[in-house]
């Protein structure tokens, strides 16, 4: 490596250094912000186990909590906001995704952390245009109530609405209570799944609703393993994400929190692993990388 690329490296880990320290101020200001249950006596605040909510440790019972209030906030511009923050990009990615799964005629399929609709709409879009099929359904599930009516409401404007085909439901990917063991063809998550508090549990859900020879598949933010192309990516990250989301949707802390729940999540191979301890038989690696694993798309099959 010549002297003048050494130097632009330390350069740019320096300012990613920087950079991070600064995330974890604006996580703490967030964190200051929100409406916090009472406190816990400090025995129970000793015996209750921490997880991350981005760069700080909260205590589990508060995440789901937290997280509700990002995307409460973010709900209204989060499709505006994937396409500021990716330049389209994540649009490819999803039909990509669709195209992988290549559902087939009568498919029944649950999409957990269904957001504001776009794998649920995508999927009744290839399943019409592809095999000119009518019988395929989603129920579209998320946690967050905010998410989920800008979702139904983007299905009223398509002629899916009243069809059968779409149903909406709150719920917990930690615990599908309200779906039977063994029911569905297809369980999709795309980019939640690293927002819940116990990933474990997740995939075991997962696992217990899919039909024998049924598919888990996740599509979800990753690592980038390449150097250089990983502290661009730090840059572009903590700087550019944050101010685009002050700009775009007035809120520079949730889509700080956003950026910074990536970081916390596994990487690939951790997160095969994951899939495969929770039941199911991956092929190969279990995933394929997505723009240098910037996302990648997991897959399993429940045997």
């Amino acid at each position: 490596m010549s002297s003048l690329s050494r130097t632009l490296v330390r350069r740019t880990l320096s300012s990613v250094n920087f950079t991070a320290r600064r995330a974890q101020f604006s996580t703490a200001k967030l964190l200051a912000e929100q409406v916090r249950a009472p406190q816990p006596t400090q025995q129970e605040a000793k015996e209750e186990p921490l997880t991350h909510f981005g760069f700080t440790n909260v205590p589990e019972s508060e995440k789901e909590t937290l997280v509700g209030q990002v995307f409460a906030n973010v709900a209204s511009k989060y499709d505006i906001m994937n396409d500021a923050m990716s330049g389209g990009v994540h649009r490819l990615w999803k039909d990509h995704f669709i195209r992988k799964m290549d559902p087939a005629p009568g498919t029944k399929l649950l999409d957990v952390a269904g957001g504001t609709g776009d794998i649920a709409m995508r999927f009744l879009n290839y399943c019409k245009e592809v095999h000119g099929d009518k019988t395929a359904s989603v129920t579209m599930m998320d946690i967050n109530p905010n998410m989920l009516k800008v979702g139904e409401e983007r299905f009223q404007q398509t002629p899916y609405h009243g069809s059968g085909q779409i149903s909406f439901k709150v719920g917990n990917a930690e615990k599908l209570t309200e779906v039977p063991d063994s029911s569905v063809d297809v369980y999709t998550i795309a980019f939640g799944i690293r927002n819940c508090t116990h990933v474990d549990k997740v995939l075991e859900e997962a696992h217990r609703v899919l039909k024998p020879g049924g598919r888990f598949m996740c599509l979800e933010f990753s690592r980038v393993d390449t150097p250089i192309i990983s502290s661009i990516y730090d840059l572009y990250s903590f700087h550019v994400i944050p101010a685009v989301g002050e700009i775009v949707a007035n809120d520079r802390n949730s889509y700080q929190y956003l950026v910074e729940s990536i970081r916390k999540f596994p990487d690939q191979k951790t997160f095969a692993q994951m899939i495969r301890n929770a039941g199911f038989t991956t092929v190969g690696d279990g995933y394929e990388n997505l723009t240098f694993g910037v996302a990648a798309i997991h897959s399993g099959i429940k045997l």
